[in-house]
């Protein structure tokens, strides 16, 4: 078994992460910290396993702790994910992945460096409905993809819970947080980094971008179009077309929960398609199980940290081609 610990005590953390962590098959809760000592003890209290620690260097001088999930907010991603690699630990770290490029290059480095297992943890890649539209991408049932398109967006009023999407200093904005999962789909399906960027934004008086569209052309000749919004009413969706079928997905693309999954398959000139449904699952604990495996030398980690730059990368430049109004080579 692996044995856990959580650096922080965010919302994604209680309600997704760490019971996904208890029901695994392969995993244990070993500790939580929190720079409040109190939020960590009522955590352990609640699922009557683990040990609470005040800090979370606290947590990395643990010997017991083998690996550590990490949701802190984005600047802290880079610190102490070096932090966690160096004293030992494996990582798995909340998307996105650091704060830009250069500092996901150094989180890299650290990983190689120290001999650890380092993953994004975009856990709807885990989904069997994604896995299922993954193989018939790639065994060619839609054709030669041309377009794929992707919203994620929702109305979010601000206040002191979520301060940190509305300040450019801790990466706000909706294209790093909601946004980078329609980037990392496209780029999944198809197996292939974009050529160019470009994109126009909304932005707040803070400085995030609160309404985001970019646009992503790849060498194969498909386009991608990615669509953000902390001030648009819920949209949680994405389609892929190519010359030969088309796949859409209803707004819980990315987290459908545990209940039933489905998605409309369609034929080139097919108006309504047939509907594909998969078996409810818990993406969370597939992510943790795969993780668990990947340290244990039982499978390749899905998400390497080299992915993980290039996604940063790509992000950078969508940010810069919707400030400078450019078209952004990559």
């Amino acid at each position: 078994m692996v044995r856990w610990g959580v650096i922080g005590t965010a919302q994604i953390a209680k309600v997704c992460v760490i019971p996904a962590i208890l029901k695994s098959k392969t995993g244990v809760l070993q500790a939580i910290a929190s720079r409040d000592l109190a939020k960590a003890q009522t955590l352990v209290s609640k699922y009557r396993q683990g040990v609470a620690y005040e800090g979370y260097a606290a947590l990395l001088q643990d010997p017991e702790v083998d690996a550590v999930y990490i949701p802190l907010p984005n600047q802290l991603h880079k610190e102490w994910t070096i932090e966690a690699l160096r004293l030992g630990k494996h990582v798995l770290v909340e998307k996105p992945f650091a704060m830009n490029a250069g500092e996901a290059v150094a989180m890299a480095q650290a990983a190689r460096r120290h001999g650890r297992l380092l993953m994004e943890a975009f856990m709807y890649r885990f989904h069997p409905r994604s896995q299922r539209i993954k193989q018939l991408v790639d065994e060619g049932t839609l054709g030669q993809i041309s377009l794929i398109r992707s919203a994620f967006t929702f109305p979010l009023k601000r206040d002191g819970s979520n301060e940190r999407l509305f300040l450019p200093e801790m990466g706000g904005g909706s294209l790093w947080d909601v946004g980078c999962y329609g980037v990392n789909v496209a780029r999944w399906l198809l197996g292939e980094e974009p050529a160019t960027v470009s994109a126009q934004a909304k932005y707040s008086l803070s400085g995030v971008d609160v309404s985001f569209i970019g646009t992503l052309r790849f060498a194969s000749g498909a386009l991608a179009v990615v669509e953000s919004s902390f001030i648009t009413a819920l949209q949680q969706t994405y389609s892929v077309a190519g010359e030969r079928g088309a796949i859409e997905l209803p707004h819980d693309a990315f987290v459908p929960w545990e209940k039933e999954a489905h998605f409309i398959l369609r034929g080139a000139d097919d108006e309504h398609g047939k509907i594909v449904t998969i078996p409810g699952a818990d993406e969370y604990q597939l992510m943790i199980e795969h993780f668990t495996d990947a340290v244990q030398g039982h499978a390749q980690p899905a998400i390497s940290p080299e992915d993980s730059v290039n996604q940063m990368r790509i992000l950078d430049a969508l940010a810069h081609a919707a400030r400078a109004g450019e078209v952004v080579s990559l």
